[in-house]
C-alpha cells in the first residue's frame, strides 16, 4: 500500500499513475494527514469489480461463475502478478 498526500495528484500524476500500474495496488491520498481518496490502475479496478459482483451473485445464491471457473480466474491473476502476463477469463 502506497499512501502519499493528494497534492502529489497534481504534481506526480505521471508518478502515481506508473505506480499503480506497476504494482497492481491503490494509491492512498491524505489531506492535512487523513484519508482523502485512493488512486488505483483501471484493470485493477475492472478486476475487483468483477470479483465483488461474482462475491455478490454467490451470496445472494444465484447461480454465476463455478468455484472451478473462479478458481481459474484467480490463478491467472496470481500469474498475471507474478510474472507480468495479461489475465486471461
Amino acid at each position: 500500500m502506497q499512501i502519499k498526500p493528494s497534492a502529489s495528484i497534481r504534481q506526480n500524476y505521471n508518478e502515481i499513475a506508473d505506480l499503480c500500474r506497476s504494482t497492481g495496488e491503490p494509491v492512498y491520498l491524505t489531506k492535512n494527514g487523513e484519508g482523502d481518496l485512493v488512486v488505483m490502475d483501471i484493470e485493477a479496478f475492472t478486476r475487483r469489480e468483477e470479483l465483488l459482483a461474482v462475491e455478490e451473485d454467490r451470496l445472494a445464491g444465484r447461480a454465476g461463475t463455478t468455484p472451478n471457473e473462479l478458481d481459474s480466474y484467480l490463478d491467472s491473476i496470481i500469474d498475471e502478478v507474478e510474472h507480468g502476463k495479461e489475465a486471461s477469463v
